[in-house]
């Protein structure tokens, strides 16, 4: 199951006490203090593993804590500080505090890792409050309180380039046929129903992860369909490939499309537009594709509202008419 939101709870845990204890050996006259100062508690650290790529894990345990710090001890001897307790998230995940909305961080490295809830410090020993005043302190302090926090993780994939359109363009056969993956392909709508991830691997020796989103319609940006679950993947890709059905079987029309999907990518984010974008025009083997395809260029070439036109290219995922030239056009783009 693929899982890409959840809400967790942290709790790091307080520092150990200081200890109150005074020097008892047999023949040292006027032992002074001799207490502990007490150990760290244990913060909660997020780390990230390459080898996740959903949140599933979380699904089941969402309440983690750590330990706390040991208290001083006699003799002046320090108590032991708690380990850090280490949860494991994919690479892409967000992290927010769910109480405030504050971003706390975001995990893209590899290896990244990041403090969500700090231990509390230990407390200081009678040891620490001698003073030629007060030779004889009864005195320590307790350990602090370790930070509790409600935190909400969102997973965006990273992928190179994302695959939009609406449902049933072939974008998942575009994915199956140019890199390795095996997404679930069928003749109705919203097939996928999480985003598929595959590397394209060119003879060249470039290589670049593809993205196959959930089918966006219409009002997907208000939460219509499936879009507003999976539009937050489209953030992190560098080039969006808009693929468009020029067969006009569906009994839409292409430039319609087109106009739709950019609208629903704008409400969401503005800044997606700015994104390289390249328009594919797929199922170019269907009969009345060719004539379609002429129409729609026609009509991108006189729309004033685009800041600049799109290269379109023209594909056929049954017959691999063009998919070698978008596949090097697309890695060029990313390398420019």
């Amino acid at each position: 199951m693929f899982v890409d939101q959840i809400k967790i709870e942290v709790k790091a845990r307080k520092g150990g006490d200081g200890m109150v204890a005074f020097r008892r050996e047999k023949y040292v006259p006027n032992g002074g203090p001799a207490g502990g100062d007490g150990g760290k508690g244990g913060s909660i650290i997020l780390k990230v593993d390459q080898g996740l790529r959903t949140l599933m894990d979380f699904r089941y345990h969402r309440i983690f804590k750590a330990k706390p710090g040991q208290n001083g001890m006699i003799k002046g001897m320090y108590g032991r500080g708690a380990d850090d307790t280490y949860i494991s998230v994919p690479q892409g995940t967000t992290v927010t505090d769910a109480e405030t909305g504050e971003l706390l961080g975001d995990l893209v490295e590899a290896d990244d890792e990041l403090v969500v809830a700090k231990g509390g410090r230990g407390g200081r020993g009678n040891i620490k409050f001698a003073s030629p005043k007060n030779p004889a302190p009864e005195i320590a302090e307790n350990g602090e309180p370790g930070e509790e926090r409600k935190l909400k993780l969102e997973l965006k994939v990273l992928a190179d380039v994302g695959l939009v359109g609406f449902p049933s363009v072939g974008k998942s056969t575009l994915l199956s046929v140019v890199t390795s993956a095996k997404p679930k392909i069928a003749e109705y709508h919203f097939t996928t129903l999480v985003p598929n991830l595959g590397m394209v691997r060119l003879d060249d020796g470039r290589d670049y992860v593809m993205a196959d989103l959930p089918g966006l319609i219409e009002g997907a940006s208000q939460g219509v369909g499936l879009g507003i679950q999976f539009l937050r993947h489209v953030e992190r890709t560098r080039v969006i490939l808009h693929l468009i059905d020029m067969s006009g079987v569906e009994g839409r029309d292409p430039y319609d499309d087109f106009v739709k999907i950019n609208e629903e990518l704008k409400v969401y984010d503005p800044t997606l537009l700015d994104r390289p974008q390249i328009v594919v025009a797929s199922k170019m083997d269907m009969p009345d594709s060719a004539k379609n395809l002429a129409e729609f260029k026609v009509k991108l070439a006189k729309d004033k509202t685009l800041k600049q036109v799109p290269e379109v290219m023209e594909i056929s995922s049954l017959t691999h008419q063009g998919l070698k030239e978008l596949t090097h056009r697309t890695a060029d783009v990313l390398e420019s």
